[in-house]
């Protein structure tokens, strides 16, 4: 079978998989599971294809599996426990309510960083609505300032699950990305902050649809201390960055305390220690009401770990088929380098709706195109991660469920948000973009 007809084959796969998901609305796990079924057995002939989908469903799970159980647990635990509204508090308090959308947006970038952007938003979209009564600022910039600061960190960093399972696909170091990620998130945030200032400069801090969706906050003498509600956050960023360091400047490992820093900032290792940390921020810890808070987060992991090992079991099937380094041997004369990543997750974004998918898929296109694309050292795996992160961000629109997650939540009509969300997610994209581009120059 040619390269171009299998090609062909893994193009109608792709559809498929949006129309199943976007137009039929069909659940994501049969979509993913069928397509890659029906790929399999169109495109490799003569191969055993429920190993192939069965290495790619499990050695994604063994790949973040633990990672995205301990980062639901985490999250659980500053909800319920009022410590991302002790977060935001604080953050309100430093800047004044003049600046609520700042504070929002900062809050947004800190929390997002372990807890997933929808998950985040329902658990600050309640104070979006305060800080824009008390400020007197129009509710759809405070509103998607949060919204975008959040959306900043989950397609970037992997502490969330599509970048984090690109990122065994691609094999970079996930301390380095954390960082780099981080770093690329800060741009992406500021400017969906003025762009949104400037989208809403017109808007009554009252031009919200009637309905509300009430979120309950705890009282303000029950909320834990900002240092206590910060601790599942920073540790295990801090714990990462810190093994990454280690081995990035060569330290000897043969010291206990070097030996036991890196093996306790491995990502699984440094999110256990988010979760104990978490422990503290639970008035009542009898195990009765820890057991009802990991029941909760396990519940939330569930649909989350299935669906996106099913997306790195259709990733493999395609990488199986060989058409990635095909389409890389199309495109090495073609001189636009990082663009490619980026294109690629860009147009699966905007057709399926799913940053997890989109990212996960573009790195499974991605990883037979890096020698050809002179991308293959670890720098160029990096940064290609960078660009497949920032055209996954774009363009979130009615077919992505946190749009409508943004939009029922903060009482904004959906106009709104896809005049100003929406296009704020092509700013974002494009400027994540631009900066790899810029440090692609001075490095590669």
């Amino acid at each position: 079978m040619s390269l171009i007809t299998v090609s062909v084959f893994v193009l109608i796969a792709i559809v498929l998989i949006v129309l199943l998901t976007s137009v039929l609305k069909l659940n994501a796990f049969v979509s993913l599971f069928a397509v890659s079924l029906l790929l399999a057995l169109t495109a490799l002939p003569g191969r055993d294809v429920i190993s192939v989908m069965k290495d790619g469903f499990g050695s994604t799970m063994s790949s973040i599996g633990f990672l995205i159980i301990f980062g639901a647990m985490i999250a659980v635990m500053l909800e319920k426990s009022g410590g991302a509204v002790s977060i935001a508090n604080y953050m309100l308090s430093k800047t004044g309510k003049s600046k609520a959308a700042a504070a929002l947006g900062i809050t947004g970038f800190i929390a997002g960083m372990p807890i997933f952007c929808d998950s985040g938003f329902i658990i600050l979209s309640g104070l979006a609505k305060s800080f824009s009564a008390k400020s007197r600022i129009a509710l759809p910039f405070v509103a998607i300032v949060l919204a975008t600061s959040l959306y900043s960190v989950h397609c970037l960093l992997p502490t969330h699950p599509g970048t984090l399972a690109a990122a065994g696909i691609m094999n970079v170091n996930v301390g380095h990305l954390i960082l780099l990620g981080t770093l690329y998130a800060i741009p992406a945030a500021l400017t969906a902050f003025f762009y949104t200032k400037w989208m809403t400069r017109k808007e009554s801090a009252y031009e919200i649809e009637s309905h509300e969706h009430n979120l309950q906050i705890p009282e303000q003498k029950d909320l834990p201390s900002i240092g206590l509600s910060l601790l599942p956050i920073v540790a295990p960023l801090v714990l990462i960055a810190l093994g990454s360091l280690m081995k990035m400047f060569g330290f000897s490992d043969s010291h206990f305390f070097v030996k036991s820093l890196i093996f306790i900032g491995q990502p699984v290792m440094a999110l256990l220690v988010g979760v104990i940390s978490s422990f503290l921020l639970i008035k009542n810890s009898g195990i009765k009401t820890i057991n009802l808070l990991f029941d909760s987060a396990i519940e939330k992991a569930g649909p989350i770990l299935i669906i996106v090992a099913s997306g790195g079991m259709f990733g493999l099937v395609i990488k199986e088929t060989g058409v990635g380094g095909y389409i890389g041997e199309l495109l090495v004369n073609t001189g636009l380098g990082l663009a490619v990543p980026f294109l690629i997750a860009a147009i699966l974004k905007t057709a399926q709706g799913s940053s997890t998918v989109a990212i996960i898929t573009a790195a499974s296109f991605v990883v037979p195109m890096l020698p050809a694309l002179g991308l293959q050292t670890e720098t160029g795996k990096l940064l290609t991660m960078i660009s497949m992160g920032a055209g996954s961000m774009m363009i979130s629109h009615a077919n992505d469920a946190y749009f409508w997650v943004i939009t029922r939540f903060s009482g904004i009509n959906v106009n709104t948000t896809l005049k100003v969300y929406s296009t704020a997610t092509v700013v974002m994209g494009v400027t994540v973009f631009l900066c790899v581009l810029l440090t692609s120059y001075f490095v590669l």
